[in-house]
């Protein structure tokens, strides 16, 4: 799976394969609105089509790695892809990304879960990743 390319058909497959057993459509794009816990923002319900392009985009433009999965993982939790699993898939996706490159994994060590999920909120609502992404690299 790793000499596969970081793109939507692998982001549907991981998010399958995290739903296995709680979600029968784990892998598929939504289509109904969702909400999110702790969160007023409401995402939009995604366009396969454009979710496709955003994943491109972040994958192929210039600059550092770990920034691109950052990107990568916090473009999929916010946009809510999937019906359930949007974290873990954009989790194991980043990390699927990184691995393909040499680079390590994004780990939220579990002490620092509190304040991931304050700054993930700040992100849903504002759009802003500057913060979470700052804590991400740290």
């Amino acid at each position: 799976m790793i000499q596969r390319g970081t793109d939507y058909s692998i982001l549907c497959y991981i998010a399958r394969l995290v739903n296995e057993a709680f979600y029968a459509e784990g892998g598929r794009i939504r289509g109904v609105p969702v909400s999110i816990g702790g969160s007023s923002y409401r995402p939009p319900t995604p366009n396969e089509i454009e979710v496709k392009q955003s994943i491109q985009d972040i994958v192929s433009k210039e600059g550092v790695d770990i920034d691109k999965a950052i990107e990568l993982c916090l473009y999929c939790m916010r946009t809510q892809i999937f019906h359930d699993g949007n974290k873990r898939a954009a989790t194991t996706f980043s990390n699927h990304y990184l691995i393909s490159k040499g680079e390590g994994l994004i780990v939220v060590p579990e002490k620092e879960v509190p304040a991931f999920k304050k700054l993930l909120v700040e992100y849903y609502e504002s759009g802003n990743m500057d913060p979470i992404k700052a804590f991400m690299k740290e």
